[in-house]
């Protein structure tokens, strides 16, 4: 069981109103995902209705025990920062409160920690109540969306795609009432100039009027009485234009087209070989030998379990080591966490621009898809919120002179807005994106290849995240397909090279993979 209703809370940030509830209610069986900009309250609402803090004004009634999953994990630990989550998660779902609430549950998880997570949550039988920028994790757990935002909260049927598709179509009705709202807004300033125009020529009299004749035919105090009510009628639309609702334009987002560096050079081509590489840290094996090849223009998401090697990989091919060839069209520019770069005491159009040959006007295009508008361009770094100095950094690689960006986990510490705008700027980008990633939704939208660590091996798989995910889903059913599909090329291949130059130790390869054919389509059949 569980129930909880929430009345008149409000909490106070400073002089900003952080949490303007009137009404929030919770109901057994509710799954709920927390929504809204960094900064916007959503860990003071969570903490206030879990009890944690007292809110400034309001009450709250509940039936139900309450435990809150924090965002914040401690840190004085040897443990990795996945293990960490993965403890407080264990801990809290043991206490099986009846209303569960959870901040950034998924930090630090890898996929397989995230989708084992998604199971655990759909056999809870409480109230839940998330808040998380991993879109994916919220589609598959929640029924609706809370949005938080200047203190309000607005509810959404549906799980994080439903509410995407409501907010757009919100944005389509803002676009037709600006539209409707403009064409009346000239429309009636069209008839009161000409109103006004009428007014002016009612002061005069007829040309062919004599003053004596005006006089004698009551020709002015006639038109000085029509000019009286051509005068109301012009206040009349006046008031109207004065009580038309204001209905504000949608921001237009305009697209971004930039020169890169050595782009013909580069487009379509092999920019990177890795050749035979392993990766090892001292005497532990991260992957064995592995060899691919990138080509100027790719989209490569670099996925798999937390310690498998992929930030090393990374940083072998930025230091260019052993094995590792580029094209000197290659210029690489990597984005990590590390915010550095950034002089906190110029403004972010100034540390944006000291490193780029790009015009003001994209820079400012760029910094406008970061939500970074008009005066907030000058506002230096030292004010900024941490996620606010991510999407800086991030903005100063994009327009630097590079042709080729390599990320670390770009999405941690952002909210979904901003999340959303990069996952947009990144797709429009005509250069080469090489990125790690656990953001599921974030790597469907970008990558066009995978590379995949698993059980010290690195495979490179052609195809969008979902073409992956749903190919590994078919060896999951039929585990044997794949290794068939392996042996009938080199079956094919062998007999080949034994119609051109048979020899014995081609023989017997042939009949050992006819061998392991025969056994696997055995174990198939049973």
């Amino acid at each position: 069981m569980g129930f909880l209703e929430a009345k008149n809370l409000s909490m106070y940030m400073k002089d900003r109103k952080l949490i303007d509830v009137t009404n929030l209610r919770l109901h057994e069986g509710n799954r709920i995902g927390l929504v809204g900009r960094n900064g916007s309250g959503k860990t003071t609402l969570m903490k206030i209705l879990a009890g944690e803090i007292v809110p400034e004004t309001g009450h709250i009634v509940t039936d139900g025990t309450r435990h809150l999953l924090p965002q914040l994990k401690r840190t004085n630990t040897t443990k990795s920062g996945g293990e960490i989550t993965q403890e407080y998660i264990d801990k809290a779902l043991a206490k099986k409160a009846d209303i569960f609430f959870l901040d950034e549950p998924t930090t630090n998880l890898d996929t397989t920690r995230i989708e084992k997570l998604e199971k655990q949550l759909k056999k809870w039988k409480g109230i839940l109540v998330i808040v998380s920028h991993d879109r994916a994790f919220l589609d598959n757990i929640c029924t609706k969306i809370w949005e938080l935002q200047d203190g309000k909260v607005s509810e959404y049927k549906g799980n994080y795609s439903d509410y995407y598709k409501q907010k757009q179509q919100e944005i389509r009705q803002q676009e037709q009432a600006y539209e409707s709202y403009i064409k009346k807004k000239s429309q009636l300033e069209e008839a009161l100039e000409l109103k006004e125009q009428k007014a002016q020529r009612a002061t005069k009299k007829p040309k062919q009027t004599s003053n004596s004749e005006a006089k004698i035919t009551g020709a002015k105090p006639y038109y000085a009485n029509k000019q009286k009510k051509l005068r109301k009628s012009a206040k009349a639309i006046e008031t109207r234009l004065e009580k038309l609702d204001k209905v504000e334009k949608v921001k237009e987002i305009p697209p971004i087209k930039m020169k890169l560096p050595n782009e013909e050079g580069t487009k379509g081509r092999i920019i990177l070989r890795v050749e035979e590489v392993a990766g090892k840290v001292g005497d532990r094996l991260l992957w064995n030998n592995v060899s691919f090849q990138i080509r100027g223009g790719d989209k490569l998401a670099i996925i798999g379990p937390n310690g498998s090697g992929k930030t090393t990989l990374i940083k072998k091919i930025i230091n260019q080591e052993d094995q590792i060839q580029s094209s000197p069209a290659m210029k690489i520019g990597y984005f990590s966490q590390n915010l550095d770069v950034l002089d906190i005491n110029k403004t972010i159009l100034e540390n944006v621009s000291d490193t780029s040959s790009q015009d003001e006007a994209l820079i400012r295009t760029v910094l406008a898809r970061l939500h970074f508008y008009r005066e907030d361009v000058y506002k230096e770094i030292k004010v900024l919120s941490g996620g606010e100095r991510v999407k800086v950094a991030f903005a100063k690689l994009f327009v630097s002179n590079v042709n080729t960006i390599i990320l670390d986990e770009p999405t941690n510490f952002l909210d979904i807005d901003a999340v959303e705008a990069l996952e947009q700027l990144l797709t429009d980008y005509e250069g080469t994106v090489l990125f790690v990633s656990h953001d599921r939704r974030f790597i469907q939208e970008i990558a066009n290849r995978i590379i995949v660590f698993e059980n010290h091996q690195i495979n490179l798989f052609e195809g969008t995240y979902a073409a992956y995910k749903n190919d590994t889903k078919k060896q999951k059913e039929d585990p044997f397909e794949q290794e068939l599909i392996v042996l009938e090329t080199k079956i094919t291949e062998t007999l080949s090279k034994l119609s051109m130059e048979p020899t014995e130790a081609l023989d017997q390869e042939f009949e050992s993979l006819l061998a392991r054919k025969k056994e696997l389509e055995s174990k198939r059949s049973n």
